[in-house]
């Protein structure tokens, strides 16, 4: 696929479709993603700031993540299909299902692992992050699992509310900055307006169906940004198409994101990294069945600086 980019008049809210890249998990998970954010020209939509796609893949041993790290983010965790048990280092278990939210705060520090369940069902979903501003970022960790969201119609569209606020309707989720994240559902072949906030910049990532976004057609697994300045977006969409649609207020501090971290500066980085390799209590135990723990990578051999978010 290839990316394209539309920008009509300096006047018009800018848009860019992201092609997906393919990549591993982690070397102990089975199944293959594809990933829209971080972009070289997209670093982040509002505060959303990575876009994970899988499946739909077998559900047996699809996903084994061993314990791993974060800190200065939030990971948002939403299913098509499947189970996965999320354990973290706070002691949380918790099962999710297709339509639930695992929403965790990383703050300061906490350690998770993620292990689909044995059965006969596919696994098809997406993981997300959204950065901390830089006021809550060392805040203590948290973990809430949301099974009951707003499910609500707009035209031909079933829209399940994961984060924020549509259409006076409101997620229960915790959120450190003005965000929204929905699920939308076209039941029936549709052709419409739907609406935006113009202080949002917003990404629509096409899971399945044939997709316009303003007349432009955009490939499954890509994932169409819409800069702020407008209120409204034309979709046209094939029967049972699904759309993950993410928005925020432009995001304007500037991050410096590597591996599972988000910090401000290089030393920073350095310092959470040193902290999981070296067992610190700023990462307590993960106890799963795994009982396995993914070690840091290497730092590379360049210094890591901060990148603008105003890059498109």
């Amino acid at each position: 696929m290839v990316e394209k980019s539309i920008n009509v008049s300096r006047a018009m809210p800018k848009q860019l479709t992201l092609a997906p890249r393919l990549v591993k998990i982690t070397p102990r998970s089975g199944i293959s993603i594809r990933r829209t954010l971080p972009h070289r020209n997209i670093r982040t939509i509002g505060a959303w700031c990575f876009v994970d796609h899988y499946g739909p893949t077998d559900q047996v041993h699809a996903m084994s993540v061993a314990a791993h790290p974060h800190s200065g983010l939030q990971t948002v965790t939403w299913l098509f299909s499947g189970e996965i048990e999320h354990r973290d280092s706070l002691g949380s278990i918790q099962l999710i299902k297709a339509g639930e939210l695992n929403l965790m705060t990383s703050g300061f520090g906490i350690a998770h692992s993620e292990l689909s369940i044995d059965q006969n069902i596919e696994l098809h979903g997406v993981q997300l992050w959204v950065a901390l501003p830089d006021g809550d970022r060392n805040i203590a960790p948290s973990f809430a699992h949301h099974a009951d969201l707003p499910v609500f119609d707009f035209d031909q569209i079933t829209i399940r509310l994961m984060i924020g606020a549509f259409l006076g309707h409101q997620s229960s989720a915790q959120t450190f900055s003005p965000l929204v994240g929905a699920e939308l559902f076209f039941r029936e072949k549709s052709d419409l307006y739907f609406p935006l906030e113009s202080d949002f910049e917003y990404g629509l990532l096409i899971d399945t169906g044939s997709v316009e976004i303003n007349g432009f057609k955009v490939e499954e697994g890509s994932l169409h940004y819409i800069s702020n300045g407008s209120s409204k977006v034309r979709l046209s969409a094939t029967k049972s198409s699904r759309v993950i649609l993410l928005g925020g207020e432009p995001f304007e501090e500037e991050i410096v994101m590597w591996w599972n971290f988000i910090g401000r500066s290089h030393e920073e980085i350095v310092e959470m990294r040193a902290a999981w390799e070296n067992h610190s209590n700023r990462f307590a135990p993960v106890v799963d069945r795994l009982e396995k723990r993914i070690p840091a990578p290497v730092m590379p051999n360049v210094r890591l600086t901060s990148r603008s978010n105003r890059t498109r």
